[in-house]
């Protein structure tokens, strides 16, 4: 499948300390689904081309490719943001066409599946 993007590939490292994301991507207080959001929001884009609210749920169907659809999305940065991980940046007053600001340091309360016994 081709899909033509209008943004950069991501850096080439990781804008984020490794084992707070590591921490984060573990955080049972998140559902898989916004650990996916986080996992492409803190992966991070070159200067410019962080995607916004509206231009991620905006995406239609064909752009998208197996991505779920706008309520889902909504959904999950709904949740990352009752949780701190993501904030606007205050680039707008409506909350529409804002940036996604990550946030790594609530992973530092993650809640993490305790460590299994050795069989």
């Amino acid at each position: 499948m081709d899909i033509e993007h209008d943004y950069k590939p991501a850096p080439e490292s990781l804008p984020h300390d490794l084992e707070l994301f590591s921490y984060a991507m573990r955080d049972m207080r998140l559902t898989w689904r916004a650990r996916g959001v986080l996992a492409e929001l803190a992966t991070g884009y070159e200067p410019g081309y962080e995607p916004s609210v509206s231009s991620l749920i905006g995406l239609p169907r064909r752009s998208r490719g197996n991505a779920e659809g706008r309520e889902a999305l909504g959904k999950a940065i709904a949740e990352l943001r009752a949780t701190g991980y993501l904030t606007p940046d205050g680039s707008s007053t409506s909350g529409v066409g804002e940036r996604l600001v990550v946030d790594l340091s609530p992973a530092q309360d993650a809640l993490l599946l305790p460590k299994p016994r050795p069989f």
